[in-house]
């Protein structure tokens, strides 16, 4: 559970979403960062952080990495699932571009030792039930050139008919150069006028005044009016043949295209399986490098409730003061079961927020799988449920007064906390009349260290501190 619904943005985890998008190649992803959530399971958080170290090493052991072509083809292949329907021509190169990348990275993944150990074992996981489609990318190489485009002998008929094609638009272009010529020589046309294509057709651009003397077919005028288009006599019948080949080479390039997608078709539920493998690999690269970005590690993961945190950064500060030529004061905290919360007080722009923010994030990062900015030695449990009350909640559509909005979240941790929640707090009681205030923040933290609840408290009231000394499981 986590309370209240704004968490990430309190804690600055919008931001490290933004981060991690940026660092994605493609749509596929992105999809993954926005359906990254907050784990509660050791092992399969264990297991997101293990992916990531593994692809951390890969970064440094492999030379050249497949990392250009993903591209987000989900869409065309449910299309594609309907008879009849078929993939275009950017389709198809953009599918054999990644299905080339599906292949590379199957291929390093699934690298085994001698002894037939995976090399990467927790990503070889995400290689399960992936096929590398060796046929379907051999036909999409046979089929198109080095452009991208449906090559000349993707079929006999296409090839004759392009060949015809060139041969009759050769002849179409030696036969308008000679008239051009000819009516340069009689001063019906500017010297440095040169053919030029309308609606798909070859004309000469012509003075209004000269139509009569180039006999043929005006296609077109320009804006001014002072020049037309004119298609001569002698090249119109070739024009309309090419126009029929034209087409000829259109209902070609489609029967090749849907014979493609035909091959395609039987495979979808196996390519639908590839391309979620490579958003799966797209988004632990993407958190790889947002690793190296804010120097984060995944530290050593116990499956109970455990802060043993030292030279803990707050990865946004951090990255901000970098930028200023500043550097970050790191943070050492720990809770365990001899104390579980924390209550920490001192002077206004003392760090106490920036103290309780960073907490949070890095516990919530951590549970989403992502490294965190801290020691090697640091160790990480895990917490069930996380609860905030960070910063004026006065809400004026809810007509909740800051101090009302602060009980209402108080309330909701009373009833929600037990020994696997993390507190965070910030100004405790604040709000409202310095007496009544500490009253009720003392008699909410007895609730909270009778209940077993893990928490970092911030304060200004002297009777809080007084309680936190006298209290065990509560430290100053």
């Amino acid at each position: 559970m986590i309370y209240p619904q704004h968490f990430e943005q309190k804690i600055g985890f919008a931001e490290i979403r933004q981060l991690l998008t940026g660092h994605c190649l493609s749509t596929l992803g992105k999809s993954r960062v926005e359906e990254m959530t907050f784990l509660t399971k050791a092992d399969e958080i264990r297991l997101l952080h293990q992916q990531v170290q593994e692809f951390r090493r890969i970064m440094a052991e492999v030379t050249e990495l497949p990392e250009q072509d993903f591209f987000d083809l989900r869409s065309t292949i449910q299309r594609i699932r309907i008879d009849g329907v078929h993939m275009d021509e950017k389709e198809l190169h953009t599918l054999y571009l990644s299905l080339r990348t599906l292949h590379s990275w199957v291929a390093i993944l699934r690298n085994e030792e001698e002894g037939e150990q995976p090399v990467y074992p927790a990503l070889h996981k995400l290689t399960e039930g992936v096929f590398t489609f060796h046929s379907i990318t051999k036909r999409a190489e046979q089929i198109l050139d080095r452009y991208g485009r449906i090559s000349d002998n993707a079929s006999p008929e296409l090839a004759s008919i392009r060949q015809e094609l060139r041969r009759h638009e050769g002849s179409v272009s030696r036969t308008l150069n000679k008239i051009l010529k000819a009516a340069q020589a009689e001063g019906w046309v500017d010297k440095d006028v040169v053919p030029t294509l309308r609606d798909g057709r070859l004309v000469i651009p012509a003075a209004p005044a000269m139509k009569r003397k180039l006999k043929g077919i005006i296609h077109d005028e320009s804006s001014t009016g002072k020049t037309v288009f004119i298609e001569p006599a002698e090249v119109v019948e070739v024009n309309n043949h090419i126009r029929e080949l034209e087409a000829e080479e259109k209902r070609e390039v489609i029967r090749i295209l849907k014979d493609f997608t035909e091959l395609l078709r039987p495979n979808i539920p196996e390519l639908v399986r590839g391309y979620e493998f490579l958003a799966d690999v797209e988004f632990v690269r993407a958190k790889a490098h947002l690793a190296d970005q804010i120097g984060g590690i995944s530290p050593q993961i116990d499956k109970n409730p455990l802060i043993d945190w030292t030279l803990a950064r707050h990865p946004l500060l951090a990255l901000n003061l970098k930028k200023q030529g500043k550097k970050i004061v790191p943070l050492e905290i720990e809770l365990n079961r001899k104390q579980r919360i924390l209550v920490i007080s001192g002077p206004n722009a003392g760090g106490k927020s920036v103290c309780l923010k960073t907490v949070g994030l890095l516990q919530y990062m951590l549970q989403c799988g992502l490294p965190v900015p801290m020691g090697e030695n640091s160790k990480c449990g895990i917490f069930k449920d996380i609860f905030i009350d960070i910063g004026d909640e006065q809400s004026i559509e809810d007509d909740l007064s800051t101090y009302s909005s602060h009980l209402l979240n108080m309330k909701n941790m009373m009833r929600g906390c037990n020994p696997h929640s993390l507190l965070l707090i910030d100004e405790f009681g604040g709000g409202t009349e310095p007496t009544i205030g500490g009253a009720i923040a003392e008699a909410v933290l007895k609730c909270f260290v009778r209940d077993g609840a893990y928490g970092v408290i911030t304060t200004h009231y002297q009777n809080l501190k007084h309680f936190a000394e006298d209290t065990p499981g509560v430290v100053n």
